[in-house]
């Protein structure tokens, strides 16, 4: 049975993509059989996996056509890992799937035909809480939060917090935190000091020991269609995700 995560912050820019598309290259290296389901309109862990879906089934014919999971999988060149693409069509899936019976509950619907098919399946969302998002937590075991090294970094993790709360009264009473993730850390300034302090105090063992600091081949790679650990196997951020792969599968174990 796959432990299906939800990778998700409503602040843009903290990393979840970039965390799915690293960590889950990992642990494809690890042995692990990873789907990520990209439900972001914007694509970019298509992107990130060299991955174009023209004229392809995406996750949007899954939520509005009630096209099955099978169809819609594609296989990357990467070990391991498959990909339910998504395109700029899930833009308009919000609007649709407003007056649709069970709306937030299409997601898993769908993805429980292949649960038994791969160890870990990863969903990348967009940026805000809405029916994507809510689809999203609710076809998941757990939710996975990147946390950028930022000013604004805590800013909406409060609404975050509220609405995974809400979720499982209604939707999910099984949704828990699978952990938080430091990102873009730079070590010359006090405030990622004391981003990484607070965000400790708040979440304790939820945190991850490993952090991602800021590097630019992690910024270069999703330009050349691949993983840290292809594009730059020896850099530090290719060893900090490889690190994170690490201690989740030890957690996980």
């Amino acid at each position: 049975m796959s432990k299906i995560i939800v990778v998700a912050n409503q602040k843009g820019g903290v990393g979840k993509t970039t965390t799915i598309v690293n960590l889950t290259a990992y642990l494809g290296e690890k042995g692990k059989k990873i789907l990520v389901v990209d439900l972001d309109p914007q694509g970019n862990a298509c992107s990130g996996f060299n991955i174009t879906p023209d004229n392809q089934t995406t996750v949007y014919d899954l939520l509005i056509n009630d096209v099955p999971a099978t169809d819609a999988i594609l296989k990357t060149n990467f070990t391991n890992i498959d990909i339910i693409p998504s395109n700029q069509e899930l833009s308009g899936a919000q609007v649709e799937l407003v007056n649709m019976l069970a709306r937030e509950t299409k997601l898993k619907k769908s993805l429980s035909i292949i649960a038994n098919d791969y160890d870990y399946i990863f969903i990348d969302t967009p940026p805000s809480i809405g029916l994507l998002t809510l689809n999203a937590f609710v076809a998941s075991n757990s939710i996975f939060i990147p946390i950028q090294c930022e000013y604004y970094a805590l800013e909406g993790i409060a609404q975050l917090l509220k609405t995974i709360k809400l979720v499982k009264q209604s939707l999910n009473e099984d949704l828990v935190i699978e952990g938080v993730c430091l990102t873009m850390y730079d070590s010359r300034t006090n405030l990622s000091q004391e981003i990484m302090e607070n965000v400790v105090s708040h979440f304790k063992e939820k945190t991850y020991s490993t952090i991602i600091p800021r590097n630019v081949k992690i910024s270069e790679a999703p330009s050349h269609g691949k993983p840290i650990n292809l594009y730059s196997p020896e850099s530090l951020g290719a060893k900090a995700y490889h690190d994170l792969a690490d201690e989740f599968i030890k957690k996980n174990s």
